[in-house]
């Protein structure tokens, strides 16, 4: 049987055990994704913005994001590529978050414009 869909049967059914080895580390389940470090860390981020994640959620996918090369540029990305699926309040509330996260505060910025 295809691996793919193993792993679709194994999910569908909810196969405890394959599920908590899926979570059990990160690189594990980088490694298990089969997807390269840089996409699963952008794909992280994305599904951040889409639940509406609190601050400290962007710490560690941001860094994953960076130690395995991508851009700042790319990591903002997300929250584009991902407006038309989220909508543009999820966008506007990520915002910040995901500046935080890269060492950028957005609302200081605006402070300092007003200013």
């Amino acid at each position: 049987m295809d691996e793919y869909k193993l792993t679709l049967r194994r999910l569908a059914l909810r196969d405890d055990r394959y599920i908590d080895e899926l979570l059990r580390e990160e690189c594990a389940n980088t490694k298990l994704s089969g997807i390269d470090a840089r996409s699963h860390a952008l794909l992280r981020i994305a599904a951040l913005i889409a639940v509406d994640a609190a601050p400290p959620s962007f710490m560690s996918a941001v860094q994953a994001g960076l130690d395995a090369g991508a851009s700042y540029d790319e990591i903002v990305g997300t929250l584009i590529a991902v407006m038309p699926i989220v909508g543009v309040a999820r966008v506007v509330s990520a915002a910040p978050n995901l500046g935080l996260a890269l060492g950028y505060d957005v609302s200081e910025a605006f402070e300092l414009v007003d200013g």
